[in-house]
Formats: structure tokens, C-alpha cells, sequence
């Protein structure tokens, strides 16, 4: 005999949290077919009845009806169907565990490297504070360095002493 189902095992409010505002009214629908499905389900006893066989014997006079029909009766088994979806969603689910502990350890990754930078940044003297100095040490690839990196006005890499036109040198090459 199947299980008997006593009541839903969806927890109905963990699922409303994950569910969009959009979404809302379709959940409550599904909701209400469950719970409507559930209610005709427990409202049949989880046995079928018994039947008095001796009683009909007695009023039946028909000779080896009644307990052809009772042979026929307990022989009878309505068989409860196969769960054949089940594997499929934990299946499913656990593929979709995988991805999600791979998007945790990739967030927490993440988290770990902005937590990290975040203290850098605090670890920093504040800007109004800071010297020419303070910020070539903390900032090299920005700082002004007239020395290894002269820089002219307009500060673009056509200004730079040893800055070659890519066209013309790809045109050079050419001939």
C-alpha cells in the first residue's frame, strides 16, 4: 500500500520568499490546487471499505456468485503508480548544487580578494593628508616620475620622447 499523505510537505512560506512579486498570483493558484487536491484526498478513508461477504451469501440466491465476486475482489490491486521523476529531480538538483557551490567558492573568492583590497584602501593615508611622496609610494604606475617616465604636455603617448606611429611602422615594414 502507498504511503498516505496527512498533509503538504511543501513548505509554502520558504517558497513565497523565492518567488517574485510578478510571480505571486500564479504561486497562490498552485498553492490553492494543492491544497484543494490534498483536502479531497483526505476526506476518502486510506482503506477501502470492508465488505460483509457473509451478509450478501445470505441474501444473494445465486449459488457461487457472491464468492466469485469476493475472489475477484480481494484479487484486485489498483497499483499505485511509479516514481519515475524523482531520480530526474535529484538529478537535476544535485547538478544544480554543483553550480551553486562552484558560484559560492567563486563568490567567496571575490569577497576575500575586496575584503582584502578594502583593507588596503583603510591601511591608506587619507588624500588630504598625503604627500607627493605618500602617493608615489602607494600609487607607482600614477605617480609623477619626470625621471623614468617624462611626460610633456598634452600627457598623451604621442608626447612621449620614444613613442613610434604605429601606422608608420606598419607601413616601413611593409616596404
Amino acid at each position: 500500500m502507498a504511503k498516505r499523505f496527512t498533509q503538504s510537505s511543501i513548505n509554502w512560506s520558504a517558497l513565497a520568499e523565492r518567488v517574485p512579486a510578478e510571480q505571486r498570483v500564479n504561486l497562490t493558484g498552485f498553492k490553492a490546487k494543492s491544497d484543494g487536491y490534498l483536502r479531497r484526498v483526505l476526506a476518502n478513508p486510506p482503506e477501502a471499505p470492508k465488505i460483509d461477504w457473509a451478509l450478501y451469501k445470505k441474501t444473494v440466491p445465486i449459488p457461487g456468485m457472491v464468492d466469485t465476486f469476493q475472489k475477484q475482489y480481494e484479487a484486485l490491486k489498483i497499483p499505485y503508480p511509479a516514481d519515475t521523476q524523482s531520480a530526474k529531480v535529484d538529478a537535476q538538483w544535485a547538478e544544480v548544487k554543483k553550480a551553486i557551490d562552484a558560484f559560492i567558492a567563486v563568490s567567496n573568492a571575490n569577497i576575500a580578494k575586496y575584503e582584502k583590497e578594502i583593507a588596503e584602501t583603510k591601511a591608506l593615508l587619507p588624500y588630504d593628508q598625503m604627500t607627493m611622496e605618500d602617493f608615489r609610494d602607494a600609487y607607482p604606475n600614477e605617480a609623477l616620475d619626470p625621471i623614468n617616465r617624462p611626460s610633456y604636455w598634452p600627457h598623451s603617448p604621442e608626447e612621449a620622447l620614444d613613442y613610434v606611429d604605429p601606422e608608420k611602422q606598419a607601413h616601413a615594414a611593409h616596404h
